[in-house]
């Protein structure tokens, strides 16, 4: 029985109102309610060989949150057996994308080389037990003698050495003598076993490379099936959480911990994975688009990555509602994105500040408004939020206006600006336009137009109603700024699923527009980076690092128009 007391928790994020009880959190109840563990101890346990994306924050809002949920503790563990492949870089951001999400690990920072001496001492246990041995077969003769799903594998030649011989080998794999690929160390298991993870697995091999913690120390690295389990029993992991692709591994990781002797004995178990459509959550992809720059970097706004999210304004709290919805399950499925955006509008509607901005600016001159004058009027900051207060906003006799929201020959339900026609400019005045100024190639250029002073703030005296409202904001006051409109990476729902499988050929062309002729009202240049703020009639944005104050650029986070709002009430009518 595996006793935990020390269940200190170092989580700081709250769980999302919109979790419930589901099979891990049962089973974690029942443990704690049996006696099986006297605390929760979980674990989030990234590879340090990329960055963290979407798929990511589900495992960490469950192993973090369980541990809240129950009075326990997550550590943050870095399973770094892989030198090649790992970089600060990588360590580094996933720290700081644990924080952004939510969550504090504490104290309770590990990696898995802290443990490379404790790691080898066992592999030796293994050997001088007989259930392990040196193989000199070269990885594709390893692949070959393994056999198929349907067809059991072979023995390899080097299989019945004696421990002595084995022992000496592996030290001398430690010492160096060796070169990459000339020897591992396997497991010996079940060459006949219908699970393919237990016919001798590669439990060590040889890796003459540098280690971003241990340095030159080591030239054998442990494989990540060796060195997952055994850690989770050196940090007294109690239930180690996986996705489902590792469940075929679970007879692997019980067989080590059974034979080795370890302070404890973790148990794993497996939920579904977050699959979300026009996007890839395949670690190998994403650097594929990063190497081949498709994208400008791990944190391109329309990349699935947690710093690509962060970059475009996802609220942090968006995601952890998202995943909370979604619940934990025993079968993979696939969300749509419309549901990741439907999260994000509601809980951005309630707490961005609201704003205005012209993307495509079309200028007004109010030609009864006096020249050189000007004057400030009243804006709310949030509708939903009333402590939110106001703002003052500049209006002048020269404004700008979305080239849209103007039609020389409108159709019928065409309800904004015209010739002849009346609107309210948002918390101004009715205006009407008057003339239209067009360039040589009789492209509209200008508008004319006058105003109704007894409007002011938006309203008629006399009761009389426009149809339209429009933004806009003051050419002699307005921030020049640059404006990237972002759209799905990838234009099928689910990349490379077609008969080639090149998820590239699925790239949507038009995923970024850029806009370099933007003008947003003043109180928009005091932005913090790590705001995010509704552009309104437009949609949310914030501001990227890219920017100056003297021209920032906005990232579009997303449209107001909620599409998956919109698919459900189509479903439930049709239901």
């Amino acid at each position: 029985m595996n006793k935990n007391t020390d269940a200190d928790t170092a989580v700081t994020a709250e769980p999302s109102a919109t979790e419930s009880r589901d099979f891990i959190r049962e089973q974690i109840a029942g443990d704690l309610a049996s006696g099986v563990h006297e605390g929760v101890v979980t674990r989030f346990p990234p590879e340090p060989n990329g960055y963290l994306h979407i798929g990511h924050a589900k495992s960490i809002c469950l192993n973090f949150g369980v541990a809240q949920e129950f009075g326990g503790r997550c550590h943050l563990r870095f399973d770094d057996t892989n030198p090649v492949k790992e970089e600060q870089e990588y360590i580094d951001s996933i720290q700081e994308d644990v924080r952004w999400l939510g969550f504090d690990w504490g104290d309770n920072l590990f990696y898995a080389s802290d443990n490379f001496e404790t790691l080898y001492t066992w592999a030796e246990h293994l050997i001088e037990t007989g259930n392990a041995y040196v193989d000199d077969l070269s990885a594709d003769e390893i692949r070959a003698y393994r056999g198929t799903l349907t067809e059991p594998g072979r023995n390899s030649p080097y299989r019945d050495r004696t421990p002595d011989e084995n022992m000496d080998l592996f030290r001398r794999m430690r010492a160096g003598e060796f070169d990459n690929g000339a020897k591992v160390l396997r497991a010996k298991i079940d060459m006949a076993s219908g699970n393919i993870n237990l016919r001798d697995p590669v439990i060590y091999r040889i890796l003459h490379a540098a280690h971003p913690r241990t340095g030159e120390t080591w030239c054998i690295y442990p494989t990540y099936d060796f060195a997952h389990g055994q850690t989770d029993a050196i940090e007294h992991i109690t239930h180690s959480l996986c996705t489902l692709e590792f469940e075929d591994h679970r007879p692997l990781y019980d067989w080590l911990i059974e034979h080795l002797p370890v302070p404890s004995r973790p148990r794993q178990y497996e939920f579904a994975r977050l699959n979300l459509t026009h996007t890839v959550l395949s670690k190998r992809r994403l650097m594929q688009l990063v190497s081949e720059k498709r994208v400008a970097g791990w944190d391109d706004p329309r990349m699935p990555t947690l710093s690509g999210l962060r970059r475009r304004g996802v609220p942090p709290g968006a995601i952890r509602d998202f995943v909370g919805r979604l619940g934990i399950a025993k079968t993979n499925s696939t969300v749509e994105m419309a549901y990741l955006e439907s999260c994000m509008r509601e809980l951005l509607n309630k707490t961005a500040a609201r704003r205005m901005a012209v993307l495509r600016p079309l200028k007004v001159v109010i030609e009864n408004y006096p020249e050189g004058d000007g004057e400030l009027l009243e804006a709310v900051n949030n509708p939903e939020d009333e402590s939110a207060g106001s703002r003052q906003i500049p209006f002048s006799r020269e404004i700008y206006i979305e080239q849209e929201d103007f039609m020389e020959d409108p159709p019928k339900k065409f309800f904004r600006l015209a010739p002849g026609r009346e609107v309210r400019l948002r918390y101004a005045y009715f205006i009407t336009c008057t003339e239209v100024i067009k360039d040589e190639a009789g492209n509209v250029v200008e508008l004319r137009a006058t105003y109704d002073a007894e409007t002011r703030g938006g309203d008629s005296p006399d009761g009389r109603k426009v149809k339209a409202t429009l933004h806009w904001v003051s050419a002699a006051h307005a921030i020049p700024a640059e404006v990237r409109l972002y759209e799905h990476l990838f234009d099928a729902p689910d990349p490379g699923a077609g008969k080639d499988g090149d998820f590239l050929a699925d790239i949507n062309p038009n995923s970024l527009e850029v806009l370099n002729d933007c003008w947003l009202e003043p109180a928009l240049g005091d932005t913090s980076l790590d705001e995010t703020v509704q552009f309104e009639r437009l949609g949310y944005f914030c501001p990227d690092p890219d920017g100056s104050a003297a021209k920032p650029v906005f990232n579009r986070t997303v449209g107001l128009r909620d599409n998956w709002a919109r698919l459900q009430a189509k479903g439930q009518q049709n239901g």
